[in-house]
């Protein structure tokens, strides 16, 4: 699976899934990265990643002609990119480990269902338990208002992930 995440809004985009990895796959995920990131309108600036063989550089040079400059992780250096190495671990602790995946179609299914999840519903500490996609939560301090909260629950995935959804 190749994915990445945006730093300030904590924005997920998985980029696709694959049992067999190679440079050409690689590649041409970097160039739809490239015109999803054009297409949204979005400017990134910094691209980091590991430095796995995978990565031709070819890789590199689209993502420059973009102007994304990109930087190499330090060797055994996990916190340089703590941000996608938290998300890698939410995604398996939270989706593939409680999930049986049948083949490659319904990975695919179910990451774009987590990454909806992800995205739009799953509150982040850092964003003040707001969303990426969303505008950030107001605080309840009003006492009545806090005792008729009115909450509904819709299951995803079977019933593996539960989106909450305040009914005002």
């Amino acid at each position: 699976m190749l994915a990445v995440i945006e730093q300030a809004s904590r924005r997920v985009r998985i980029l696709g899934a694959t049992a067999h990895p190679n440079a050409a796959w690689v590649t041409q995920s970097a160039r739809n990265l490239v015109m999803d990131l054009e297409d949204a309108g979005y400017r990134a600036r910094f691209l980091i990643r590991d430095r796995d063989g995978k990565y031709p550089h070819i890789f590199d040079a689209i993502l420059a002609d973009a102007g994304i400059e990109t930087v190499l992780t330090g060797v055994r250096m996990p916190r340089m990119n703590a941000v996608m190495e938290r998300w890698i671990a939410t995604c398996r602790r939270e989706l593939l480990d409680r999930t049986l995946i049948w083949n490659q179609r319904h990975l695919i299914n179910a990451l774009g269902e987590f990454e909806h999840h992800y995205n739009t519903h799953r509150p982040h500490r850092t964003l003040d338990q707001g969303t990426p996609l969303r505008a950030r939560p107001t605080p309840t301090t009003d006492p009545d208002q806090i005792t008729q909260l009115n909450i509904r629950r819709h299951d995803r995935l079977g019933g593996t992930l539960h989106a909450y959804r305040h009914a005002a």
